[in-house]
């Protein structure tokens, strides 16, 4: 079994970036070789700027490489909660902002010919429990009233979207989509290069010192960039030299399994439309098909911050869980097990904008790989001066009350959640 992401595993590198000259200067540095980072560099080269995109790791390195490859709509705290929280009107344009997403990755993927088996295959929420089914209608009538149109799979039809006894109705929505993401961060830095981007790997930032307005030098472990610009799109991995930003991020690990590739028939039969799926449980799982036939089981295993023996540890917990689920996969070997930090934050929204000079757009709360892409897109346009492009301007960002350095609350946290899972 390999300890590392299958998605990373099985894509092609862009490049070997580690040794490219440092230049003195830039329009523009972004931190982050990630798919907020890649994208924001893509489109600001492509209006002109000069972008340097400095990552400590590798390309597609951090969370945007370790995810479960699921492009959907909706927002992580549901649309009927955010109606209650922010009024319909705000609601509807977050979650519409979700659709534009999916439909930003569509077009990236066709406009730079990038091969990551983007399919919009739909989006099945299987219910947990029958008191979560029958909040479906409800939520699906609030949907159609902004425009969107979901399909409820009773219990008697369950089998139609999953082979599997654990959940009493689904919620299908034919919009979602599937894609390799090793794949995509990969084209998406092909596409950036010819672009003009000029990438940089093993460049650890370890300062910003403002130099005048909204310029900085970014101090690296590679040297010193004077940069007009920064844009920090680090997430869950955001570090001690971003101590506001850090602060405000929650970094939850989630892990995931990949089986050995299954015979075409066994996947018709646990995944007969080969949707991205999950559950509805706080602390959830997620499972869908690889472009080779497996399956890919990710969780919230365990709220720990992810290392090479938790992600084994986290694994095992997985594999139970997918039995419980798939009993037809005993036996079949696990060929993957990784981890990686999902950027939690207190209200589990997205959260962008600018502080000293600073962009920053983090806080994807597990729906990043749509709307880490889309952003890139739109912080370009603030950057052009069209604030009223960022869809969660005003948002207010608390910081999470005692976090300032590792996230010693997360066991508590995960205890907590797994409660409310079993009450509610």
């Amino acid at each position: 079994m390999k300890l590392r992401s299958y998605w990373l595993d099985t894509a092609t590198p862009a490049g070997d970036f580690r040794r490219t000259p440092l230049p003195r200067r830039a329009d523009v540095v972004v931190i982050g070789a990630g798919l907020t980072g890649l994208s924001t560099a893509l489109h600001l080269a492509r209006d002109g700027a000069q972008v340097a995109l400095v990552e400590e790791h590798t390309v597609g390195w951090g969370a945007s490489g370790r995810n479960g490859g699921m492009a959907t709509t909706g927002l992580a705290i549901g649309y009927p909660t955010a109606v209650k929280r922010y009024g319909q009107a705000r609601a509807g344009a977050m979650f519409h902002a979700y659709n534009d997403a999916i439909d930003t990755v569509e077009k990236l993927v066709a406009e730079e010919g990038i091969d990551c088996h983007f399919d919009r295959v739909g989006k099945l929420t299987v219910a947990s429990k029958a008191s979560h089914y029958d909040g479906y209608q409800r939520a699906a009538d609030m949907l159609a009233d902004i425009g969107h149109e979901v399909r409820l799979v009773p219990p008697e039809r369950i089998h139609t979207e999953i082979g599997s006894d654990a959940f009493p109705g689904g919620l299908v929505d034919p919009l979602g989509a599937a894609v390799h993401v090793g794949e995509l961060c990969a084209g998406l830095a092909r596409a950036g290069v010819r672009a003009g981007v000029s990438i940089h790997e093993d460049c650890e930032v370890t300062e910003l010192r403002k130099a005048g307005g909204a310029r900085h030098d970014v101090h690296t472990s590679r040297g010193v960039i004077r940069a007009d610009r920064v844009v920090v799109a680090t997430s869950g991995y955001t570090g001690g030299a971003l101590p506001w930003l850090r602060r405000r991020i929650v970094p939850i690990g989630s892990y995931i399994i990949a089986t050995e590739p299954l015979s075409q028939e066994l996947v018709d039969e646990i995944m007969p439309t080969r949707r991205v799926a999950s559950d509805t449980n706080r602390v959830c799982y997620y499972f869908r098909i690889t472009p080779d036939n497996r399956l890919l089981f990710g969780g919230r295993a365990r709220f720990a911050v992810s290392v090479r023996e938790s992600d084994a540890k986290s694994g095992r917990i997985l594999h139970q869980g997918m039995l419980r689920i798939f009993p037809q996969l005993k036996g079949k070997r696990i060929d993957y097990c990784w981890g990686g930090l999902v950027d939690m934050t207190m209200d589990q929204m997205v959260h962008a904008g600018e502080r000293d000079g600073v962009i920053h757009s983090v806080g994807y709360s597990g729906h990043g790989v749509q709307m880490a892409t889309h952003m890139g897109s739109v912080i370009a346009r603030m950057i052009a001066g069209d604030e009223d492009a960022n869809p969660w301007r005003g948002l207010p960002f608390p910081a999470v009350p005692g976090h300032v350095g590792p996230p010693w609350f997360l066991p508590p946290a995960g205890a907590f959640f797994r409660l409310l899972d079993k009450i509610n």
